[in-house]
């Protein structure tokens, strides 16, 4: 600084004496004549150049350290159930069958799955003009009348149908044919719609061929059509 000028301690002009800013960077002179350093905006100071120096260089050996680890550190193994869920399983349901016993005839003669169209009724005597049985029972001894008669919608259309007669053994669930259906035809009217039978249970529940005491399964077949069917009881 002279007389004449003034040195612009900013960014070093030579300036007027006069001059209230710097020709050169436009710092008012007097401001910069006040302070101990030029000014710009990035500090030039070698205290703040320090500084920023070990700042930055702190932030870089963070972001250097964090990559380091990232890759000697292994990711985690994935965790897994220690208890597996369990598979439902499917259990098989048997299915009933009937088993023939020895002796007299036998046959599976499954339960019809479907419902019959016609009826069997039993009685202890039958109405001569109706054929339909009369003192309903299905329970039948000795010295009685085991009537029964089979009874259509509609006309039964054949001449004869055939009767089987089966034996419902003491487990429930063996069934015995003492009474195939072949061979046994009974005449009926082929306009009737119902038919009647009766004999003397005598030879039902005694004697050589008889049947026995025991519950019994009568059925009804026009040809080879199951029509009905019915059950009863023989007693000493």
């Amino acid at each position: 600084m002279t007389g004449d000028t003034v040195e612009c301690f900013n960014c070093g002009r030579a300036n007027p004496s006069w001059a209230q800013v710097c020709r050169s960077c436009g710092v008012p002179i007097k401001a910069v004549a006040a302070r101990t350093g030029p000014q710009t905006a990035i500090p030039t100071d070698q205290d703040s150049l320090i500084s920023i120096g070990v700042a930055v260089g702190s932030i870089l050996a963070a972001v250097a350290l964090g990559l380091f680890l990232s890759g000697i550190i292994p990711d985690a193994p994935p965790v897994l159930d220690s208890t597996p869920t369990p598979e439902p399983s499917i259990t098989p349901i048997p299915s009933a069958s009937f088993i023939p016993s020895s002796g007299p005839p036998t046959g599976e003669t499954p339960a019809p799955s479907a419902p019959l169209p016609g009826t069997v009724s039993f009685g202890l005597g039958l109405n001569r003009e109706t054929r339909e049985v009369i003192n309903p029972t299905d329970t039948f001894g000795p010295g009685q009348v085991f009537a029964h008669s089979v009874a259509l919608p509609a006309p039964f259309g054949v001449s004869e149908i055939q009767e089987e007669v089966i034996r419902i053994e003491a487990d429930g669930a063996t069934l015995t044919v003492v009474q195939p259906r072949e061979g046994s035809n009974l005449p009926v009217s082929p306009d009737a719609q119902i038919a009647g039978f009766s004999v003397n249970t005598n030879g039902l529940i005694s004697g050589p061929g008889s049947w026995g005491p025991g519950s019994y399964i009568l059925r009804a077949y026009r040809g080879v059509e199951l029509i009905a069917e019915g059950r009863f009881t023989l007693t000493n």
